[in-house]
């Protein structure tokens, strides 16, 4: 019909802005982030660009449901106030006529949610936390400027290095010299050849040919002196490569069904309800949309609002109940969606009957008045 129609491309038009709008303010917003956090050393410069890509993937799920959301309650708010709405009730059309077309808008978002946040996103997740911690490594080792001494491997093992020659990509390296202090005070100053970086599980490894170890304490003639062949440092520790089974978010959908452990439980409950409550908030804009042109007031926006961080709030307790156990998966996933439903089934009885108050409607909908 003629009003579904233009619904539609109404509200495709203002989705699209708006997701334009809170994708450029959100994007700038991690990327200044992103970018104080590689001044103080934390992220890799390199690595901004690619972070800021995955995080955009990994919150398109909430930006698509704010979209629906947003753009159906703008358009629906507008033809109430310019009273288009009160020229198609005076055709014959109820609320409930527009919740098929709200549907048909609805249903490609929470498609697309769906798709998004139950593959796409675990994979965004796990691919930037191994970008970030690969380019992190590479980072530090780039450090190790030829020539000069510079010193890595944080608080946990500081040393100073000093490098003839150094291949970062091959974690190659001619003629190293190295200096570390220990605890006691005694310094360790070693010389070697050659020099080779590797990666051994959770640990950055040096492994030295052809040199010398000198020990002893600045100052005294105690000094002992070794050779060696073979000599193998640990440059770093806490280096480990994304485990997926670490991170909950990471965990590809397919793993967490069947799965007893409540962290997984809780994380496929989270993924299932972001496409159920695209539907379920797209549902609550009709009747949240009335507009008194007489009053002047903007009250439903707020109401809106409130609802939606009700809604989301309550989704994000309900999931920690679950992963803390208290909750079956169940019991966290059905009734905060169904209760929002029975909200949006009564606010559609009220704005069905705008002549009456909220209680006079509820009583006659009690008594099955029509």
């Amino acid at each position: 019909m003629i009003y579904q129609r233009q619904f539609i491309k109404d509200t495709s038009w203002t989705a699209a802005a708006v997701f334009v709008l809170l994708l450029v303010v959100l994007v700038a917003t991690q990327v200044i982030n992103l970018l104080g956090r590689a001044a103080s050393g934390r992220v890799a410069i390199d690595a901004v660009g690619a972070l800021a890509g995955f995080w955009t993937i990994s919150l398109t799920p909430l930006l698509l449901i704010l979209t629906a959301y947003i753009g159906i309650l703008t358009v629906l708010t507008r033809y109430w106030r310019d009273s288009e709405m009160a020229v198609w009730l005076a055709c014959g059309l109820s609320l409930k006529s527009w919740i098929n077309p709200i549907l048909r808008f609805a249903v490609p978002f929470a498609l697309l949610v769906a798709a998004i946040s139950l593959w796409v996103q675990p994979w965004a997740e796990l691919r930037s936390r191994e970008f970030g911690e690969l380019l992190k490594q590479k980072q530090e080792l780039a450090l190790l400027e030829p020539g000069v001494f510079r010193e890595i491997g944080g608080r946990q093992l500081p040393r100073v290095y000093f490098i003839e020659s150094f291949d970062s990509e091959g974690g190659e390296a001619r003629n190293l010299f190295i200096r570390e202090r220990e605890a006691n005070g005694r310094d360790t100053v070693i010389f070697a050849l050659e020099g080779r970086f590797s990666q051994d599980d959770h640990k950055r490894i040096l492994q030295l040919k052809n040199g010398y170890r000198y020990n002893g304490t600045p100052g005294s003639a105690d000094y002992e002196r070794a050779s060696f062949q073979d000599l193998e440092l640990i440059v770093s520790t806490g280096t480990k490569v994304v485990d997926v089974q670490a991170h909950r978010r990471t965990i590809p959908t397919a793993q967490l069904w069947g799965s007893s452990e409540p962290l997984h439980q809780a994380e496929l409950m989270w993924r299932l309800s972001l496409p159920v409550s695209v539907l379920v908030l797209s549902l609550l804009a009709l009747p949240l949309s009335y507009f008194n042109p007489r009053s002047g007031h903007t009250y439903n926006i707020l109401i809106a609002i409130g609802l939606f961080l009700v809604y989301q709030n309550g989704l994000t307790f309900l999931r920690d109940a679950v992963a803390a156990g208290r909750l079956p998966m169940l019991a966290g996933l059905l009734p905060l969606h169904l209760g929002m439903l029975a909200v949006f089934a009564l606010l559609l009885r009220w704005r069905g009957l705008p002549a009456q108050s909220l209680l006079q409607s509820l009583s006659r909908n009690k008594g099955g008045g029509a």
